[in-house]
């Protein structure tokens, strides 16, 4: 499919001009579709930036459909970790008649380079840009997991409605389903109602407190090498850190922790695509959000150029395997640590006739943490969630 005709080319040399990079610097190495009108060849397997001006169905947020440009000029500006990187700039997503029109083209566009074992790096625009995202993995028969970093859960409390603080509904509303998991990373109690934190439970979602994210943030790690995309509200990042949002509060993730997080998430070979919403430059002093969006982008680049390429459910032999029995489990829960990484995963019980279906879901990234509380005769929760959905 050709896919050039839903991008408008950047302004590449207006960029380019404010930048003017250095050898070395992204904006160097990069491949655009700019002014010029060629359109970068899609380059098996790699990273492709794409940006989205849509911001019709961003709650109060208005604005942050601008938001593209602003991050390609800071992202331009940073040196690559390998200067041999290749990466292309497909330019913006050019905005539709409609917000379906939109969500076609995104949609098309991303099942696209996914069929061409590309990446791709989805600046918004509004979050519910996630939703098109989503539906790119429908073309491929893909069962998917997906996380989202936000402050709240966006499920909406209206069934009809669908914008970025309801699109959540959408997506586990859609037919036919093929969301097998939803984690949230760092919600805020007070934003959250408790009936919502009930049903995230109850769906066997998987919900993360931003205090107990932050108290330990390596336990992030098996969270994201679990999903198949990532979804970014910038309302995540305090607003000292991130003040361009309408709904930046004072609490949330530092800068440094959602960098850490974002390179956790590019060394994850499982991860294929990656969506930041919601940066709004009309509120951005400084430009210091669109700065650390171009920064997320850095280290989630730099974590995939680190990618061990690590798949267990198809080869075990490297892989060191243990055994652990808990009192009044059937069956001993099965753990694998990887030789080379030191990364951990569990094996949940699934009915063979439904392990081709869920091959790359049974295997369940983890961290020693939840191997020693099955040492303790207590079965992990990231296990015991998994199973819900298995059976």
């Amino acid at each position: 499919m050709d896919i050039s005709m839903y991008f408008e080319p950047i302004r590449r040399l207006e960029i380019m001009d404010a930048v003017n990079p250095n050898r070395g610097m992204i904006g160097d190495l990069i491949q655009p579709f700019d002014e010029q009108g060629y359109f970068p060849e899609l380059i098996t397997p790699g990273i492709a930036i794409m940006g989205v001006n849509e911001d019709r169905q961003a709650l109060s947020n208005q604005g942050c459909g601008m938001a593209p440009d602003y991050i390609r000029e800071k992202l331009y500006r940073l040196y690559s970790s390998d200067p041999q990187l290749k990466m292309l700039d497909l330019g913006n997503i050019r905005q539709g008649f409609g917000i379906e029109d939109s969500f076609f083209a995104v949609r098309n566009a991303v099942a696209e380079l996914l069929k061409h074992n590309i990446i791709p790096i989805i600046i918004g625009g509004s979050q519910d840009l996630t939703y098109a995202n989503y539906t790119a993995y429908e073309s491929l028969g893909q069962i998917v997991n997906i996380v989202t970093i936000d402050k709240e859960f966006d499920i909406g409390s209206n069934e009809d409605a669908f914008d970025s603080h309801s699109y959540i509904s959408r997506i586990i509303l859609h037919k036919p389903n093929f969301l097998f998991n939803l984690t949230n990373i760092g919600y805020q109690t007070y934003f959250v109602d408790q009936d919502a934190i009930k049903l995230m439970k109850n769906l066997f979602f998987d919900v993360y407190r931003l205090g107990e994210v932050r108290n330990d943030l390596q336990q992030t790690e098996p969270l994201v090498r679990n999903a198949d995309m990532v979804s970014v509200d910038i309302s995540a990042v305090r607003f000292s850190d991130a003040p361009g949002c309408a709904h930046a509060s004072p609490n949330g993730f530092y800068g440094e922790e959602i960098c850490q997080i974002m390179r956790y998430a590019g060394l994850s070979d499982k991860l294929t695509s990656l969506g930041i919403y919601e940066v709004n430059p009309t509120y951005d002093t400084h430009e210091q959000t669109a700065h650390l969006a171009a920064q997320m982008i850095w280290y989630f680049i730099d974590g995939y150029l680190s990618r061990y390429r690590e798949f267990p459910y198809k080869d075990k032999d490297l892989y060191v395997k243990y055994m652990v029995r808990i009192e009044g489990q059937g069956d001993e829960i099965i753990f694998y640590k990887s030789k080379r990484s030191d990364r951990w995963w569990m094996e949940v019980n699934c009915p063979p006739d439904m392990q081709l279906k869920y091959a790359r879901h049974y295997l369940v990234p983890c961290s020693y943490r939840d191997y020693q509380t099955a040492c303790e005769n207590d079965i992990p929760d990231r296990w015991w969630q998994a199973y819900q959905k298995l059976m």
